[in-house]
């Protein structure tokens, strides 16, 4: 499982010029089931999205072809965790330790 951190690295206009592009990718990455949250962060520089994958690489892939990404107004710093512990709606990304 992935915590996708996005902080926006130009002005608000040149982000929200590519949103539409970027909610439509969003919107892929969903129903590809890899996006399991995202949203605005608070204040407004960036995102925060949860996803899945086989490997960081796949993840890697992924972002690099957000809109954002692609446009230059946004940067990535990807986290990976090991899901332990999860709602009985997530249970099926759970990793047991050991």
């Amino acid at each position: 499982m992935f915590v996708l951190e996005l902080s926006y690295t130009a002005p608000l206009d040149a982000v929200d010029a590519v949103l539409p592009d970027h909610v439509a990718w969003i919107e892929e990455q969903y129903a590809r089931g890899l996006f399991l949250a995202s949203g605005p962060k608070n204040p407004r520089d960036g995102g925060i999205i949860v996803a899945v994958a086989e490997d960081r690489a796949r993840i890697e892939e992924i972002t690099a072809g957000d809109p954002f990404v692609l446009a230059g107004v946004c940067a990535y710093r990807i986290k990976e965790f090991e899901a332990t512990k999860t709602a009985p709606e997530l249970e099926r990304y759970r990793v047991t330790p050991g």
